[in-house]
């Protein structure tokens, strides 16, 4: 049996998993959080132009370094290639036991408080909800990748329309300055304009994912950095914009006030209650498309890391399904780990957590342009702009995301890193049982 992923993703499902997994739940449900931590409108718009700027750069670079590593695996291979094995196996772990189910979680989470108040149902029903729609979207996937890509592609045109309708509505009709407010009960002396920035990232994440297809695309090294560029100038054009209609439609204080509930309370205030309800809809799809983006990549990665033997049970999370060649026990591991932190965790905590512990490992690979560049001189299929500038602002920014969490939320990071950390002995333990195989 051809134990193989097929190559069958273009330039238009690609850059529609790019803004698919990017644009979800975090320009819905992060306003709030990153205007109480800015303070003021003005600095809110700024974290969220500051967070995009960032990810620009890291997209920018990654671009690189994806077109010369063109396998499956994303973060996963570029790890490797550049520090070795262990520090692979690391970015890998970090990928399918922490980072991928906890964003998948988060996600989940953030639509399950839409889906309830789009049925009016108890606050109870929220887990029930998350752990529902996972496991909807974790068996859609158990078919070939076209699937999952066509799906991609029509979320992200669904998503479109609640998009466009926040932004003509709260630009054209709103009422307020969307600069220039200020929080009543969030005093200057205790805002944050890093942990805003940081709240943004979320919102931003999920670009690096359409690397760990790279098995998959066409023509990888001419691909890769154009979805990737392109979809990540669209979602900073397209959340600068949202950002303006909602401030430009609800004063900072009621943002304030209304919390995660800012978007469904925006929704029925321009539409009433029936148009609210099919804006929610188009809100909803939204999600579920970077849910199914998220649950087409992650398992790549599980996938990826079972090829080579280098996980407990590799010989069943390398399994295929013959016909559609989906890695279904990959994904149904994504799916377990996904349940398990919708039930523990809250998705705001989560949000914010998945992002420190990503970052981690993109800085490193963020340096592995500078070592690329001393290996290789001969042309390459891509070159960063403006070089070195713009892995510079890269590092600069990824280094401002780990400090900036670090003081906000200590106990927390610990708790991610040492779950990462448990990883070196699981490494070490089956290298040693893969050697008595042999023997």
């Amino acid at each position: 049996m051809d134990n193989k992923l097929k190559r069958s993703i273009g330039f238009g499902s690609a850059f529609s998993i790019v803004i698919g997994t990017i644009i979800g739940s975090g320009i819905f449900f992060k306003q709030a959080s990153v205007l109480d931590s800015a303070g003021s409108t003005t600095m809110a718009l700024l974290a969220w132009i500051f967070g995009g700027l960032i990810t620009l750069a890291a997209g920018l670079t990654i671009a690189e370094i994806g077109a010369q590593m063109p396998y499956t695996g994303g973060l996963y291979v570029y790890i490797e290639n550049l520090y070795g094995r262990i520090l692979d196996f690391m970015a890998g772990w970090m990928q399918i036991i922490v980072y991928g189910p906890a964003i998948i979680a988060a996600v989940a989470g953030f639509m399950s408080i839409m889906m309830t108040n789009f049925f009016g149902l108890n606050h109870s029903w929220r887990i029930p909800l998350a752990l529902i729609t996972v496991l909807a979207i974790g068996i859609m996937n158990f078919f070939e990748n076209k699937v999952g890509a066509i799906f991609s592609v029509i979320t992200t045109i669904a998503k479109m329309i609640p998009i466009a309708v926040i932004i003509i509505c709260g630009i054209c009709w709103g009422q307020q300055d969307a600069i220039n407010q200020t929080v009543a009960e969030v005093s200057q002396h205790t805002s944050n304009f890093g942990v805003a920035v940081l709240a943004t990232l979320f919102g931003y994440d999920g670009w690096i994912l359409i690397a760990i297809l790279g098995g998959e695309m066409k023509n990888l090294q001419k691909l890769l950095p154009r979805a990737i560029i392109a979809g990540i100038t669209a979602v900073l054009a397209i959340y600068t914009l949202i950002t303006i209609g909602v401030f430009r439609f609800i004063p900072a204080n009621q943002i304030h006030q209304l919390g995660e509930n800012t978007t469904t309370y925006l929704a029925n205030a321009v539409f009433g209650a029936i148009g609210g309800k099919i804006l929610s809809i188009g809100i909803i799809i939204s999600m579920m498309g970077t849910l199914n983006g998220k649950m087409l990549t992650f398992p790549r990665i599980v996938y990826a890391m079972a090829k080579r033997g280098d996980l407990p049970f590799s010989k069943y999370l390398a399994y295929v399904t013959p016909k559609g060649k989906s890695p279904v026990v990959a994904t149904l591991f994504i799916v377990l780990l996904a349940l398990l932190m919708m039930i523990f965790f809250d998705p705001d905590h989560l949000s914010d957590l998945c992002v420190f512990t990503v970052y981690c490992f993109y800085l490193l690979a963020f340096f592995g342009i500078f070592i690329l560049r001393k290996k290789n001189k001969a042309e390459r299929p891509f070159s960063t702009p403006l070089y070195p500038f713009v892995p510079i602002i890269a590092i600069l920014g990824g280094l401002f995301v780990l400090i900036s969490e670090l003081i906000n939320d200590p106990a927390g990071v610990l708790l991610f890193a040492g779950i990462v950390i448990i990883g070196l002995p699981i490494f070490y333990a089956v290298k040693r049982m893969n050697k008595h195989r042999l023997h």
